[in-house]
């Protein structure tokens, strides 16, 4: 009879979860109120109410709830000052509308519907509810009028496509080892995206960490669509007009990457697992005795006692201080994994547990503290939605950094668990939250899950800060929410080694630098499975052109290293990580920009080029493969790497040269004519041959190219002249950025800027080199100047006024070397 009864309650359990879902959803509709607010409009409605402000002119918040009280404020996401930011408006008002207009937005809200329309002050329509908000229970669904033009951009590393226009996705951090194309979700919640629609950008913030799903035209042809099964309705509106400026928005909002190590943007090499300890050594003495250039190795966990987080296996490892400090003296950084979850093994010692049980710092279940079974076993897992919890993760990195460990590598975050369907935490799991800024409370799994991976990485991020707090941290997660880049690099993930693998990495972290993450790469090479060699080949040519730029492979796979497959494919790959050496000034002057606006390393062709086509559309439409690394390489790979046919390439509008050659690509017709605006209004199309050699590359005319001497390691100071690169074309100008690579000194003026300009008329060529800025000392005292495309006979030049014999062109380039005394440069080409 019990069983009869259990069923019976089963049955009707089900009946009632079917009966709701057919249940019409309940809508907010018919606006009954209004309060005109100084920076926006409170509104009641039948079934709820809503709360639209303007944060500045061409930012806004709206909150929704089906409730009579607006829930608790408060983000894990977005920065208090932004999050809190005012801006005065002007209230609008009509028998059928009302709203409010800034300098550059206009809210109209319909008072039969309460849908919202956002337009720009021409009338633009930028954003349009189709319908009223949707609940269906605690969940809603929210629905936009998706534009006939209208792409999509953003939500971090989702596979597929750059455009995310026709798809849908689910948000909730998974961990999805050998993922493919048609894998959703994967290991990342990033709930933002860019609209663009005909020349205009929008950027949306779904701030909620609940489970979210987005859609973009799947469901419904004409609409797209944002929801969760519970949590605020809270999202956040930025207008550009342009993309490059909604990027800009989302890192005031969320906080843009810090500014990174020098080291960390040097090769890296690693895999699962170099040991022991003579392993690494004879990985590190390879490297030097190649002259492959190298900055960092990595030590996943086998070096490790038992996969205990924090320790070290003296077996394997028996003089493991003694090897990070030979590593040191040969200019390498050591990353070492830290994974979250910290062995349950009481009573003998290990300090991790002992002092996180004695701090009362892990996660509950209802009835106790929450054990699960990962690499190490029966595991706990810290509570980071505690402050005094990511204080205590942060100290247990003292060892470790105080032995000279350079970099920590947070895996496994998702968080990821063995031997349960789910692969992570049961949805019950409590997590206390003691935040400043928040209200302190219990709440369960389902509403932490996306922001765990964050919070670690924030544990460990400020931990490191307070450990050495001149000294900038690098933090590498797999798992991370809106707002993890003020905390950490990342990765892709457990990818293959396969050409489609290869092929989706330049998508993957295209989007990833719109969503913030513009401290990103790809294990090159693959990280299940053993590339073909022309595979591995081709991946480290094109991750020179990356952020992160580490080779990694997975436990029982072949080997993955540079000298792999022979001399003829060692020196393809050693010429492209020498070549990313020797830009590094650029990379470096590139990363400042990251860390001082948002706008990523990598970047899609319509982030700088926003107008290139006719009608508007994403000149990426056009060139899935090609991406821009900083402001002025264009990097254009076969779009299907595998294949041996030749392809086109689209260049933007305006100069282009072949960085390989310095050849101008794209005109035959002189450099300085008098229509330069006819010259500059129409692409160029290419036809390339692939080979295996050659990765093409072009320079935007109009750039200055830092480049350096070759070195081993970014820790080696370059021997010879700074080389400035010069590529006439309209609005030339270029940027050096310098520091010391390691420490906060920038930020009371320990810098050196440097900014240039060129200019290109009928028989003359001036270039100015600006004073330097800052009182930071460089490692050059001579600037070699090679300036391109000028085809000239000429023997002499005037450099700050005075004669300066000149060699003979070579190569189709000048070459000008000059004392640089930081006083600024005036050089003339008759």
């Amino acid at each position: 009879m019990r069983h009869a009864s259990l069923l019976c309650l089963s049955l009707l359990t089900l009946s009632t979860i079917a009966s709701a879902q057919m249940q019409p959803p309940l809508t907010i509709t018919h606006v009954t109120q209004v309060t005109p607010l100084p920076n926006g409009i409170a509104v009641t409605a039948d079934g709820g109410i809503l709360q639209i402000t303007a944060l500045r002119p061409d930012a806004l918040r709206i909150r929704i709830t089906q409730g009579t009280q607006l829930p608790e404020d408060a983000s894990w996401a977005v920065l208090p000052a932004a999050r809190t930011a005012t801006t005065t408006v002007e209230q609008d008002s009509t028998a059928t509308t009302v709203g409010f207009h800034t300098a550059d937005l206009r809210v109209i809200l319909d008072r039969a519907s309460a849908t919202i329309t956002v337009t720009d002050t021409a009338g633009h329509i930028l954003q349009q509810d189709i319908r009223p908000v949707e609940y269906h229970g605690t969940g809603f669904r929210l629905y936009k009028q998706m534009q006939p033009d209208e792409h999509f951009f953003g939500l971090g590393d989702k596979v597929g496509p750059l455009d995310r226009r026709g798809q849908a996705f689910t948000l909730w951090n998974s961990d999805t080892f050998g993922w493919q194309e048609s894998t959703d979700p994967i290991y990342k919640s990033i709930p933002f995206f860019i609209s663009f629609n005909q020349g205009r950008a929008v950027g949306i913030l779904v701030d909620n960490t609940f489970r979210s799903s987005f859609d973009f035209g799947k469901e419904l042809r004409d609409a797209y669509s944002f929801g969760a099964p519970d949590g605020p309705i809270d999202y956040y509106l930025l207008y550009g007009p342009t993309p490059k400026q909604v990027v800009e928005d989302y890192a005031w909002l969320t906080g843009p990457s810090p500014m990174p190590p020098l080291w960390s943007l040097g090769f890296q090499q690693s895999r699962y697992s170099y040991f022991p300890e003579s392993r690494v050594m004879e990985i590190a003495n390879r490297l030097r005795a190649d002259h492959i250039p190298a900055d960092a190795i990595y030590l996943d966990i086998d070096y490790q006692h038992h996969n205990w987080p924090f320790t070290v296996d003296t077996d394997r490892f028996p003089t493991f201080p003694g090897m990070i400090k030979e590593l040191a003296a040969k200019q390498f950084h050591v990353v070492a994994i830290t994974d979250l979850h910290i062995a349950k093994q009481p009573n003998v010692g290990y300090a991790p547990y002992d002092t996180g049980v004695a701090g009362d710092h892990f996660v509950k279940n209802p009835d106790g503290t929450y054990t699960g079974w990962v690499w190490p076993g029966n595991a706990v897992f810290p509570d980071f939605t505690q402050h005094q919890s990511r204080e205590w993760w942060g100290t247990l990195y003292k060892s470790f950094y105080d032995l000279g460990i350079a970099g920590f590598w947070n895996d496994m975050n998702e968080p990821a668990l063995f031997n349960i369907a789910s692969k992570t935490m049961p949805d019950d799991v409590q997590h206390r939250i003691d935040e400043p800024g928040f209200l302190k409370r219990t709440t369960n799994h389902l509403e932490i899950h996306n922001i765990f991976g964050m919070e670690n990485t924030r544990g460990t991020y400020e931990g490191l800060l307070k450990l050495k707090p001149d000294l900038r941290p690098f933090v590498l997660t797999r798992a991370s929410y809106a707002g993890g880049q003020r905390y950490s690099a990342t990765w892709t993930g457990d990818n293959s080694s396969t050409w489609n693998h290869l092929r989706l990495t330049t998508p993957m972290l295209l989007n990833l630098g719109l969503s913030g993450f513009a401290m990103s790469g790809a294990d090159v090479g693959g990280f299940a499975g053993t590339p073909q060699p022309d595979l591995l080949t081709k991946w480290i040519e094109l991750a020179a052109f990356q952020p992160i730029d580490r080779d990694h492979t997975a436990d029982g796979t072949g080997d993955q290293e540079v000298w792999v497959h022979g001399p003829a494919q060692e020196d393809i790959r050693r010429r492209y990580i020498e070549q990313r050496y020797k830009l590094m000034p650029y990379l470096y002057t590139t990363a400042e920009q990251m860390a001082r606006t948002g706008i990523p390393i990598v970047r899609p062709l319509f982030l700088e080029f926003p107008d290139a086509t006719p009608d508007h559309h994403p000149l990426d439409l056009d060139a899935p493969a090609e991406f821009l690394f900083g402001p002025d390489l264009l990097v254009a790979p076969a779009p299907y790497p595998d294949e041996l046919d030749a392809y086109e390439v689209h260049l933007p509008p305006g100069e282009w040269f072949d960085f390989w050659t310095g050849t101008r690509v794209n005109h035959a017709a002189p450099l300085v004519s008098q229509d330069a605006e006819q010259r500059n209004a129409a692409q160029v199309h290419l036809i390339v041959k692939p080979t295996l050699d050659v990765l093409p590359v072009y320079v935007r005319g109009g750039s200055i190219l830092p480049l350096q001497p070759l070195v081993q390691s970014t820790n080696e100071t370059p021997s010879g002249p700074l080389t400035l690169r010069v590529y006439p074309g309209d609005n030339c100008h270029g940027t050096l950025y310098q520091d010391d690579g390691i420490s906060f000194a920038f930020r009371t003026g320990t810098f050196l800027r440097m900014d240039s300009t060129c200019q290109l008329t009928p028989g003359s060529l001036h270039i100015h080199i600006g004073a330097h800025q800052g009182t930071f000392h460089p490692w050059w005292k001579q600037l070699a100047i090679e300036v391109y495309g000028v085809p000239s006979t000429t023997t002499t030049a005037t450099v700050n006024g005075k004669p300066y014999s000149l060699t003979a062109p070579s190569d189709g380039k000048f070459t000008i070397t000059v004392p640089d005394t930081g006083k600024g440069i005036d050089l003339s080409l008759p």
